[in-house]
């Protein structure tokens, strides 16, 4: 019976023996592993198969990122969560369970957390204790170390499909109609600005990228975000840029704020921020209103209303501005609102999406285009359909584009 202390005695064998005077390869490092695999195997009478999952193990703890590279190959595996090194949680099929494995030590987590901040040359330590990064696969990682992990260094890691997620894809799930999908395209392809909002989990990130796959392909787009997640590869004519912490050797900072400004002069025709979370919201709001139509972003809340008056916050967060003028610069650049919701049986789907109509009153006035709509059936899963409950009104971009959005029955209207 083999035990972590085992396994970490053969991974200091192999250790020992190789050449740190040079980077070894994949291939030499698997030859050192079979053969120490295979010796401890005749010693302790094991099965072909317990030497195999030995060797994956020492390989997946010297090359890849141990204990949690099974969890992360599994495609069917989307959110992975480490509560310090005994417990490790994953999420499948929209349910939770505990990985009935561990790391080895706290200095193994700790290697492991080092080489994820590495990839993406992100820095993680006492003096900088929260981080986020990316995986090679593009997914996103949220690292926090003690002491402000009380119970030990939690890390969070969001995955995302290898081919993402087209709007068909999201159809087929039931997340929207193919009618609203139709409305979205023209209104994509013809420059709206649209934001989208949700909660933590919602879908945001994934629907964005659906969403810009109806940017026709000619246009000049740059993407910003903290950790680059979007992933547009049939765009030709795409810049991405990512955001950069501070570290201890006096790197300046690079924040959304930065980027948003510095994009404004590389000629764009689309910008697209993953998140707006703080005072960004304002340059963002300020792309729009100045001729960077169809522009495409996120941010949190729980309605549309809701993401209305975070938009507010947000701004006042970096600049004050009287409330009338900030409205009105949120009436004037953003078009379209598209609100997300993961509803109690753990789906994804379009919950609103409505139109900003201008201002009066000193409020913003705002109408619904389609409203998810539940019908009675089983508590435990939800039935419904996005309903069409209201028709454009501002047609001016549409018209400019030579597209038209076709008339509906909307209810009530």
């Amino acid at each position: 019976m083999r035990t972590d202390a085992d396994i970490e005695g053969l991974r200091r064998q192999i250790l020992e023996e190789m050449d740190l005077t040079r980077e070894l390869g994949d291939e030499e490092v698997c030859q050192l592993i079979e053969e120490h695999a295979g010796r401890f195997a005749r010693e302790h009478f094991l099965t072909l198969k317990e030497r195999s999952e030995i060797e994956q193990q020492l390989f997946h703890s010297m090359r890849k990122l141990d204990v949690l590279q099974e969890l992360i190959e599994d495609e069917a595996v989307t959110e992975i969560m480490v509560n310090g090194v005994n417990h490790i949680f994953y999420e499948k099929q929209g349910r939770l369970y505990e990985s009935q494995k561990h790391f080895s030590s706290k200095e193994k987590l700790g290697d492991v957390i080092q080489q994820i901040a590495g990839f993406c040359n992100r820095v993680v330590n006492e003096a900088s204790p929260i981080v986020d990064a990316r995986l090679s696969d593009g997914s996103r990682v949220n690292i926090v170390l003690e002491p402000v992990a009380l119970d030990g260094a939690a890390i969070s890691i969001r995955k995302f499909p290898k081919k993402p997620l087209e709007m068909k894809d999201l159809i087929a799930m039931g997340a929207l109609t193919d009618e609203a999908a139709e409305f979205l395209r023209i209104l994509v392809r013809s420059g709206y600005n649209i934001f989208i909002s949700g909660g933590t989990g919602s879908g945001k990130t994934t629907f964005l990228n659906a969403l810009s796959q109806y940017i026709p392909s000619e246009e000049r787009i740059i993407t910003i975000e903290d950790a680059a997640e979007l992933q547009l590869w049939d765009k030709p004519n795409l810049i991405r840029l990512e955001t950069r912490n501070a570290n201890m050797e006096g790197v300046t900072p690079i924040t959304i704020r930065d980027l948003i400004r510095t994009a404004l002069r590389m000629r764009p025709e689309r910008i697209i921020v993953g998140e707006c979370r703080g005072a960004e919201a304002l340059d963002m709001l300020q792309a729009m209103n100045t001729g960077h139509d169809g522009s495409l972003s996120t941010g949190h809340a729980n309605s549309c209303r809701d993401m209305l008056t975070r938009l507010e916050t947000m701004v006042l967060m970096g600049v004050e501005l009287p409330l009338q003028a900030l409205r009105s610069q949120i009436a004037s650049g953003i078009d379209i609102l598209i609100h997300l919701g993961r509803l109690r049986d753990k789906t994804r789907k379009v919950l609103t999406i409505a139109e900003i109509t201008g201002m009066q009153g000193g409020e913003i006035q705002w109408q619904e285009l389609y409203r998810f709509e539940e019908t009675p059936g089983s508590p435990d899963r939800v039935q419904g359909k996005l309903m069409r409950v209201g028709e454009l009104r501002e047609r001016e971009k549409c018209r400019r584009a030579g597209l038209e959005v076709a008339e509906g029955d909307a209810d009530g209207v």
